[in-house]
C-alpha cells in the first residue's frame, strides 16, 4: 500500500510537471489576442463602458439629490441650515477617500470586484439614511453611502483605459467621464419632485431604487484589467491539474502582504503623485476648483431664485438643466477638437505603419478641449451672476449656466484622459484618485460658506469672486501644453508597464 501511495505521487507530480511545462511553452500574451479586452468588438466594449458610467452616474446624482430636501430636514432634526448642508458635504468628501482607497485596490484585484461587492453596500447605507434616527446619524449613513459608491468612480476611467487605445478614447473616455459630472446636474432637479410633499426621506428611498436597478447588468460585465487578466492565466497555467496535491515549493500568498501592498501602494501613491508630479498638482487645483463651483451651485440657486424670482422647489430643481445642458454640449466639443488635434497628430505620423510599429503622440494635444473650455468657466458665471435681477427674465441668468457646465466638462474631460495617458494603465487609476481627492474635498466644503457669502457680498459680486478665481487658473492648460513634456521627463514614475 505504501509502495502504491508512493508511485502514485510520483506519477501525479510527473503529470503536473510535463503540463507545466507544456503551459510554460504557450505565451500568456499575445497582443492581437482576441480574448484580451483591447481587442473585443465594439459593442462589448461599450456594454463593459456604459454600464460603469452608469453607476457613477447614479452615485454623483446621489450627491446632490439631497439638496432640495435641506428645508425637510431643518424642520425634522431642528437643526440650521449650515448644519441640514453636512449630510450633502459628507457624501462629497466619503467620495475622495474612496477613490483613494478603490483604485490602486482595483489595479490588485481587478475592476470587476469593486463594481460587484461595493456597489450593494452603498445601497444599503443609502436606504438606512431614510430611517436615520438622528442627524448625526444621517451624516454618518450619508458617509458611508457615498463611500462605497464611489469606489466606481476612479476604477471606471481605468476601465476605459483598458479597452481602448488612446487613439480610439475621446468618445468612449468624453461618455465615460460625462456621466458623473452629469449626475449632481440632475439630482436637484428629480429631488425636487421625490421630496415635494413626500418629505427629504425619499431622496434617499429614490436614490436606493435607482443604484439597485443600475446595479443589475453589473453581473453581465467582464474584467477588462490586463494585470489581473493575466495573472490568473498564469496562476491557472502553473495551478494546471495540481490543486489535490499542491506542492511546498510554490509560494503561498498570505494576508500581511496584501494588506501591506493596500497600505503602501493603496494609499502612498495617490498621495505621493499629489505632492511630487506637479502635473497631477495643477491639473488637480483647477479641476478641484471648478468642481467646487458647481457644488456652491447647491447652495446659491436655491438662495437666488427663491430671493430674487420666488420659484419653489421643484423649479428651482429644473434651473440645474442649464447646468446640464453644458454637460452635453461639451461631448461634441471635445470629440470635435480631438478630431483636428490629437488624432489629426496621430495620423500624420502612423498613416500605412503596422499596429505592432504605431507611433505614440504627445499626449499634450489632449488639453486643446480644457485651453479652449476654460473661457467658459468665467463667462457662465459672470453671466449668471450679474443677469440675476427682478428687471431681468429668469431665463437669462440659466442661460448662463450652460457655459459654465460646458467649459467645466471640457476641462475635466481634457484633464482626466491626459492623465490617462500621461501615466498608462499601470498608475492611471491612482492619478485619476489623486486628482478626485482634491476635488471632493472642495466639494465637500464649498456648500457650506456658499449663502453666507452671497449674503454678505450680494449675488453679483459673490458670483465675481469666483469668476476671478477661475480667470487666475486659465493658463494652466495652456501652461502644461507648453511644458508637459518637459515635465513628464523629469517624473520618476513607470510608464506603460503591463506588470507591477
Amino acid at each position: 500500500m505504501t509502495t502504491d501511495s508512493g508511485e502514485n505521487r510520483r506519477t501525479s507530480s510527473q503529470n503536473v510537471s510535463e503540463k507545466t511545462k507544456v503551459a510554460e511553452t504557450q505565451p500568456l500574451y499575445d497582443p492581437m489576442d482576441p480574448s484580451l479586452p483591447l481587442n473585443w468588438s465594439l459593442k462589448k466594449k461599450y456594454f463593459n463602458l456604459i454600464v460603469p458610467a452608469v453607476l457613477t452616474f447614479v452615485v454623483a446624482f446621489g450627491s446632490s439629490i439631497y439638496t432640495p430636501a435641506i428645508v425637510d430636514v431643518m424642520v425634522d432634526f431642528h437643526v440650521s441650515q449650515t448644519a441640514a448642508i453636512l449630510p450633502l458635504s459628507t457624501y462629497v468628501l466619503s467620495l475622495a477617500f474612496s477613490g483613494m482607497i478603490s483604485a490602486p485596490i482595483s489595479e490588485i484585484m481587478g475592476r470587476l470586484g469593486t463594481y460587484r461587492y461595493l456597489v450593494p453596500l452603498s445601497a444599503i447605507f443609502t436606504l438606512a439614511c431614510g430611517f436615520a434616527p438622528n442627524f448625526a446619524a444621517l451624516c454618518i449613513l450619508r458617509f458611508f453611502s457615498g463611500f462605497f459608491g464611489s469606489a466606481t468612480f476612479a476604477v471606471s476611467a481605468g476601465t476605459g483605459a483598458d479597452m481602448f487605445a488612446p487613439q480610439d478614447r475621446a468618445l468612449p473616455g468624453s461618455l465615460q467621464l460625462f456621466a458623473p459630472f452629469l449626475g449632481p446636474a440632475m439630482g436637484p432637479f428629480i429631488g425636487g419632485f421625490v421630496t415635494q410633499g413626500n418629505g427629504w426621506k425619499w431622496s434617499q428611498y429614490a436614490l436606493c431604487i435607482i443604484l439597485a436597478a443600475c446595479y443589475i447588468p453589473v453581473w453581465f460585465l467582464e474584467e477588462t484589467y490586463l494585470k489581473v487578466i493575466l495573472l490568473r492565466r498564469q496562476k491557472a497555467a502553473e495551478g494546471y491539474g495540481a490543486a489535490a496535491e499542491p506542492t511546498d515549493d510554490k509560494p503561498k500568498s498570505k494576508a500581511s502582504t496584501l494588506l501591506l501592498g493596500v497600505v503602501f501602494i493603496t494609499l502612498l501613491r495617490p498621495m505621493k503623485m499629489l505632492a511630487t508630479e506637479p502635473i497631477v498638482i495643477f491639473l488637480s487645483l483647477y479641476v478641484a476648483y471648478s468642481f467646487a463651483v458647481v457644488f456652491s451651485f447647491f447652495g446659491s440657486i436655491p438662495y437666488v431664485f427663491l430671493v430674487v424670482y420666488g420659484f419653489d422647489r421643484r423649479d428651482t430643481g429644473l434651473v440645474f438643466l442649464g447646468l446640464g445642458l453644458g454637460c452635453v454640449l461639451a461631448i461634441p466639443t471635445y470629440v470635435y477638437l480631438d478630431k483636428i488635434t490629437y488624432m489629426k497628430e496621430w495620423h500624420k505620423k502612423n498613416d500605412g505603419i503596422a499596429v505592432a510599429d504605431h507611433v505614440n503622440i504627445s499626449p499634450e494635444h489632449r488639453l486643446w478641449p480644457a485651453m479652449i473650455g476654460g473661457l467658459g468657466l468665467p463667462i457662465g458665471l459672470f453671466w449668471y451672476g450679474w443677469t440675476a435681477n427682478k428687471d431681468i427674465h429668469w431665463i437669462v441668468p440659466i442661460l448662463g449656466l450652460v457655459p459654465f457646465g460646458w467649459g467645466n466638462l471640457c476641462i475635466y474631460i481634457a484633464t482626466a484622459i491626459y492623465l490617462v495617458d500621461t501615466y498608462a494603465a499601470l498608475t492611471a487609476a491612482s492619478a485619476i484618485a489623486a486628482n478626485g481627492l482634491l476635488r471632493y474635498m472642495l466639494g465637500a466644503s464649498f456648500p457650506l460658506f456658499t449663502v453666507q457669502m452671497y449674503e454678505h457680498l450680494g449675488i453679483g459680486w459673490a458670483t465675481s469672486v469666483l469668476g476671478f478665481l477661475s480667470l487666475s487658473m486659465l493658463p494652466i492648460p495652456w501652461a502644461l501644453f507648453r511644458w508637459g513634456a518637459t515635465l513628464r521627463a523629469r517624473s520618476t514614475l513607470e510608464k506603460n508597464a503591463i506588470m507591477e
